[in-house]
């Protein structure tokens, strides 16, 4: 960059602005020797083997299988501890080990209650030596300056002297072993295992991709969010439900308005009130004055509750489940550029006959009560109603635990991302028939293809900002509009679902590009959008559950695809038939890993049950890539530019 400024010349930047950028880059190599030593430190670091990659996505708030999958690297783990140690221990020693890395804490809390003093010190001895050799095989693909910088502060001297302990030397053995009986006298050893197995698994893998929808179904997506914000690198591409819930934290109506429904749908009410703060009392004094218990909106689960409890979150779901399609009926007619008059239903009941006309044919409602409705104006608020959504916007913007996680979500998202040869995508590149991209047209201006993700990630920067024009309309665009990246379907049959019976009428016709991404010519147009070399390329997908079971397969396009939705949720896995895919991009190249379903947390620490992962080779390297061949490694190359013009200067 800086050579860049020197050669673009003073008419560009004005000398003023490359001084100050001169005298910055002084400050922080004061000399030509601390020029010298970071000009070599990064030419030795563009040749190191690149560190690995771990990519997971549609988590939805299933928060003990994404902190397993993460705690094991999706397999990792364990494949380097049956490196080391396969010749010598036998699976039942082989799998504690690895239970130990995933659960430090909870393990030496439980051996320590366990066994006698005698046999907890040779425990204590023999696992320490252990983690030590895993952890230096794990790091042997970093610097020592990076090692040296993820080593925990209270415990950094003593963890590097044991990290690079020279073992071939005999002269230091009585120096270690005095190490090891000091920690042990002074109770520390249980801290210094947890601080190895924390380490062990922050080396394994060196950067999380999340490819969207961490909210949602399941019952702890902050619980995801908070282990987010402390991970090491970790970048995110924003999913459906995930704009659901930022454009919620903005204040946007529909939107907390489907957050609250889908947490009523999935009896996760919780989540709102208890981990986010959010007082649902006024809606549940309206609910539980004007509805009665309907069997339509009874939650897809319940949990150890009362009927009373079980009735509430039912009227609970109701009542903001009307407001909701209230609220969706004002945009539309607000935005008649979404193309989507059609979906204004509460518009097309006949009240008195409880039905409704739909593509010519009339339904029976499934539930005729629209307590707060009047059929001769059905989109406007009760004033009640009216209160409850006052009440609602400022719950969600005063609340300062989303308001936290939302400002990661943005500081860290994107629609998409383009990374190490690989674009990163949640939903879709929206396509025509024709294998072209589809157009969106507002305002004037028609936007395809990347574009339109650069319009959509644009436009929620803005109103995360307050800077919008118009009321959060085009988020929820982005939820339920045909030409979202984010939905990819032709329209959202939420109200089918709900009112009527026959289940043609729920069916949602997904966009061409999900039959398309099978074509590997669809596939090469699409990287060569985003400025991918199609030959190394690959799309990196989630969204859409992969029904393994009924023999789909992830990779598509002739492997420039891997869709990565196999059904981490619960909700699905009896549609998919297993619990999720997750993918490794190491310097050896890809590989897809399917898991099983995860038990519990509980199960893995009593019995060292770990989640049975396969591994399928996506894209294999005939040469070890270098972290000079990689994003990282193109910002190395910049600065190392950088340095170099200005140790000609000095």
């Amino acid at each position: 960059m800086y050579w860049q400024l020197v050669t673009c010349g003073e008419n560009l930047i004005g000398g003023e602005l490359l001084d100050k950028y001169q005298s910055l880059l002084r400050s922080l190599y004061p000399s030509k020797s601390a020029i010298a030593t970071e000009i070599i430190n990064l030419s030795a670091i563009l040749n190191l083997p690149k560190a690995t990659e771990h990519f997971i996505s549609d988590i939805h708030g299933e928060y003990e299988a994404f902190q397993h999958v993460l705690r094991n690297g999706s397999g990792n783990v364990r494949k380097k501890i049956d490196f080391l140690f396969a010749d010598r221990y036998g699976e039942e020693a082989l799998r504690a080990l690895a239970t130990l890395v995933y659960y430090p804490e909870e393990i030496t809390e439980k051996v320590r209650e366990e066994l006698s003093e005698t046999d907890y010190h040779a425990w204590y001895e023999q696992n320490l030596t252990d983690l030590i050799e895993l952890c230096v095989f794990a790091s042997k693909r970093y610097t020592r300056s990076k090692v040296r910088k993820a080593l925990p502060a209270d415990s950094a001297y003593i963890l590097e002297e044991l990290l690079y302990q020279a073992r071939e030397y005999s002269d230091k053995d009585n120096y270690y072993k005095e190490i090891f009986k000091t920690i042990f006298e002074l109770d520390q050893e249980q801290q210094l295992i947890i601080s190895l197995g924390y380490l062990i698994q922050r080396f394994v893998v060196d950067h999380l991709h999340v490819v969207g929808d961490i909210y949602d179904r399941g019952p702890y997506p902050d619980k995801i969010m908070d282990t987010l914000l402390d991970y090491h690198s970790v970048d995110i591409q924003w999913g459906n439900h995930d704009i659901l819930w930022m454009a919620a934290a903005c204040g946007v109506k529909v939107s907390l308005a489907n957050v609250i429904r889908i947490c009523a749908r999935y009896n996760n009410l919780d989540i709102l009130e208890d981990h986010y703060g959010i007082n649902l009392l006024p809606l549940l004094n309206l609910a539980t004055s004007h509805y009665q218990v309907s069997d339509v909106f009874l939650p897809k689960e319940t949990k150890k509750q009362t009927s009373l409890e079980v009735a509430q979150v039912a009227k609970i779901h109701q009542a903001i489940t009307i407001i909701q399609f209230k609220l969706e009926g004002q945009i539309l007619q607000r935005q008649p550029e979404f193309l989507m008059a059609d979906r204004d239903l509460l518009s097309k009941i006949d009240y008195q006959q409880q039905t409704i006309k739909l593509n010519g044919a009339t339904y029976s409602l499934l539930d005729g009560q629209f307590p707060t409705i009047d059929p001769t104006d059905p989109l406007r608020f009760a004033e009640e109603e009216e209160q409850v959504l006052t009440h609602l916007v400022k719950a969600f913007q005063t609340s300062e635990k989303l308001q936290r996680h939302v400002a990661f979500l943005f500081e860290k998202g994107q629609m998409y991302q383009v990374y190490n040869d690989s674009l990163l995508i949640h939903g879709c590149i929206p396509l025509d028939d024709a294998q072209t991209f589809k157009n969106f047209s507002y305002q004037g201006t028609t936007y395809k293809g990347r574009e339109l993700l650069d319009f959509f990630d644009h436009y929620l920067r803005k109103l995360y900002t307050g800077k919008a024009e118009d009321e959060g309309d085009l988020a929820w665009y982005l939820w339920t509009g045909e030409c979202s990246p984010l939905f990819g379907k032709q329209q959202m049959t939420t109200f089918e679902r709900y009112f009527i019976a026959d289940k043609k009428t729920h069916k949602e016709v997904k966009n061409c590009y999900y039959s398309l991404r099978d074509n590997e010519a669809v596939c090469r147009m699409i990287l060569q959008e985003f400025d991918l070399d199609e030959e190394k390329g690959h799309i990196i997908n989630g969204h859409t559950p992969i029904k393994e079971k009924d023999g789909e397969d992830p990779i598509k396009g002739n492997g420039k695809m891997i869709v990565i939705d196999g059904g981490f949720s619960r909700a699905y896995q009896k549609k998919t038939g297993i619990a999720g895919y997750t993918l490794l991009n190491n310097s050896y190249g890809m590989e897809l890993v399917a898991h099983q379903p995860f038990t519990s947390k509980k199960d893995a620490i009593k019995n060292g049950t770990d989640i049975i992962s396969t591994k399928r080779v996506v894209d294999r390297q005939l040469k070890r890539k270098t972290v000079g061949e990689t994003t990282v490694g193109t910002q190395l190359l910049e600065q190392l530019a950088d340095l170099k013009a200005l140790y000609q200067q000095v």
